[in-house]
């Protein structure tokens, strides 16, 4: 490690197969907090490289532990977090929201290191009990239309690292890397990140692993479709900025998208906005990416379409009902 940091600090970058041993040795737990610090500081200070980005995940990919839902067809939300927003749990709400309009999730997630409230702070307020058992996570899939993957489980690295990133409470690389390793190796994906260089890294390695992908980023920094400002979407039909009058919602302020100071209020909001009386910004910034992610799996679906299958979802009950069936089946025994 200490030949690798001497490396980075002369602005030097990694090899695709140094990378990848970096990490097989991080999640081997060869590396101090102090080296992992360090290292992960490094990435605070310059841009992830293409080789750097796909050595790492090749390393935790290797090392994970596979689930197979036997080729069911559905798609990961998913944001890398990082962005500084601390906005409520925005992507754990699109899921229901889908599984509410029929379609089926398998959601990669974890702990917010740097935010209040991550995927897994939200479900474990909520009763949920996490689990690697392959025949209670595709029940959860089958009954409520998603099955939840907290990352620890399934990525050794993942959990290695899980009490330094904390401390720092800053973004590390490790949240570039999250929404590239879902176990499951789904096929469709939604994916947030918090500024265009990342967009563009996404957008090749999905490109050249064959994954259906759509990655969002909205222009003023959040890593989703936030409609505070105009945001970008690319995928395999190439790239465009959208505004949020264009596909029918309304501007909102950063402020109306706030997860509050803790979990429990993180919570709430997520509870209503799948319950129908959330605010409208909030409901909306919902909808839009559950919309994005329907067309994603349905590319000649119409925008509109979409959108309306979103609100009806929420207004419907459904994505609640959804929510409700997850919980039972995922918490205490």
């Amino acid at each position: 490690m200490k030949n690798l940091l001497y490396k980075m600090f002369e602005h030097k970058s990694l090899s695709r197969g140094e990378a990848r041993e970096v990490l097989l040795n991080i999640a081997d737990g060869r590396y101090n907090d102090c080296q992992l610090s360090a290292f992960m500081t490094v990435y605070l200070m310059r841009s992830i490289t293409l080789d750097e980005l796909t050595g790492f995940r090749d390393a935790i990919l290797e090392r994970r532990r596979p689930v197979d839902f036997g080729g069911v067809d559905a798609i990961d939300i998913v944001g890398t977090g990082g962005d500084g927003k601390n906005s409520f749990n925005i992507s754990t709400a699109t899921c229901f929201v889908l599984a509410g309009a029929g379609r089926k999730v398998v959601k990669h997630g974890n702990y917010g290191a740097s935010s209040i409230s991550g995927a897994s702070n939200v479900l474990e307020q909520h009763g949920v009990k996490f689990t690697a058992d392959i025949d209670r996570l595709r029940k959860s899939l089958d009954a409520s239309g998603v099955a939840y993957l907290h990352a620890p489980f399934f990525s050794p690295a993942l959990k290695s690292v899980g009490p330094v990133r904390r401390s720092l409470g800053v973004r590390t690389f490790f949240n570039m890397l999250g929404p590239l390793v879902n176990p499951t190796m789904p096929r469709h994906q939604l994916l947030g990140v918090y500024n265009l260089k990342l967009m563009r890294l996404y957008n090749y390695i999905a490109q050249n692993e064959g994954i259906n992908c759509t990655v969002v980023h909205s222009l003023d920094g959040y890593d989703e479709i936030s409609l505070t400002a105009p945001f970008k979407v690319a995928n395999v039909s190439g790239e465009r900025v959208y505004t949020p009058e264009e596909i029918g919602l309304p501007m909102v302020g950063e402020e109306e998208l706030s997860g509050g100071e803790t979990v429990e209020e993180a919570s709430a909001i997520f509870d209503a906005v799948l319950g129908g009386y959330s605010t409208p910004a909030q409901r909306n910034c919902v909808v839009a990416n559950a919309a994005f992610a329907l067309i994603t799996l349905e590319p000649q679906l119409p925008l509109a379409d979409a959108i309306a299958m979103a609100e009806e979802s929420i207004a419907s009950g459904r994505a609640l009902k959804c929510f409700k069936r997850f919980i039972e089946l995922n918490g205490n025994d």
